[in-house]
């Protein structure tokens, strides 16, 4: 039986196509810039198709190439020490990513299967954090890291979302409610304390949403770029994000970087999207499997 095409499919499906549009759009638009030459862009700005073609915008970000070099092709004399601010991002971003899931996982062991006085009022309140913009707890955070001594540190871009969040906590406490209490009463039975119970039975058995959490935390980790401008003043802490800041203009006379700009935010966002790409099966059938819509 031949499937009639409707009216309302073939609206669906442009409008589906027109949206996948706009998504690529910015991404191709800063592939063709950063494959341009900073003098062409200027003398031709609205060009659909990379114009004076040059690698010279990722030597730039790479830090391949000399002050010199970079002036020469109409840079900004900037270069970019990739690897030092890869290695922080990834520093930052794993130690994060792995502190911030574990305690995670415990609170929301602690509101789904054990049962205390005021659980559901304590996770209430809890939950009402994610109303509170992240805006409004920069200061008492940047109060807080200073008093610590960890200004200018891997560590102090770290703290502020190390332990928990409480979409971290909603989004296990979700999965750790649809498991069956048979088998954490198997497990007493065989004389399994609480401890053991969390790290040897419903730990393992929630893998794929903690592989789903881990993949979210670490891009937005990764991404991360206000706080970590507010305390880190160094090469030592800054991190990929902050450093593509040094392709803008050090001087009057110079203009911004565009095309190295636009290489080095391409490199540093490649890795989220590959990423992203390679465990999004997984993202989404854990987010269909938690229940939350």
């Amino acid at each position: 039986m031949t499937r009639t095409t409707s009216p309302g499919r073939i609206a669906a499906w442009a409008a589906m196509g027109a949206i996948v549009i706009v998504t690529l759009l910015p991404f191709y638009w800063i592939l063709r810039t950063a494959l341009s030459g900073n003098t062409a862009l200027v003398e031709n700005p609205s060009s659909p198709l990379p114009t004076g073609f040059t690698l010279g915008g990722f030597e730039r970000a790479l830090g391949m190439q000399s002050t010199e070099e970079a002036i020469a092709q109409g840079g900004a004399g900037a270069s970019l020490d990739f690897w030092r601010y890869l290695l922080n991002s990834t520093i930052t971003s794993t130690l994060i990513t792995v502190c911030q899931i574990l305690f995670s996982a415990m609170a929301a062991y602690a509101f789904a299967r054990l049962r205390w006085r005021g659980r559901d009022t304590v996770f209430g309140l809890f939950l009402a954090g994610l109303m509170v913009p992240t805006i409004f707890t920069l200061l008492p955070n940047f109060v807080l890291i200073k008093e610590l001594g960890l200004i200018d540190s891997l560590l102090g871009i770290s703290l502020p979302t190390m332990f928990m969040t409480p979409f971290a906590v909603f989004f296990l406490r979700q999965f750790f409610l649809n498991l069956p209490r048979e088998v954490e009463e198997a497990a007493l039975l065989d004389g399994a304390g609480k401890v053991r119970i969390f790290f040897r039975v419903l730990l393992p058995m929630a893998a794929t949403p903690v592989l789903t959490l881990s993949v979210l935390t670490y891009i937005t980790a990764w991404n991360d770029y206000f706080w970590p401008l507010m305390v880190s003043y160094s090469d030592s802490s800054r991190v990929l994000t902050v450093a593509l800041a040094v392709f803008r203009a050090q001087t009057p006379q110079a203009g911004t970087d565009w095309s190295g700009l636009m290489a080095a935010t391409l490199i540093a966002a490649l890795p989220m999207l590959v990423l992203f790409l390679v465990c999004a099966r997984r993202i989404v059938n854990s987010i269909a499997f938690t229940g939350i819509k």
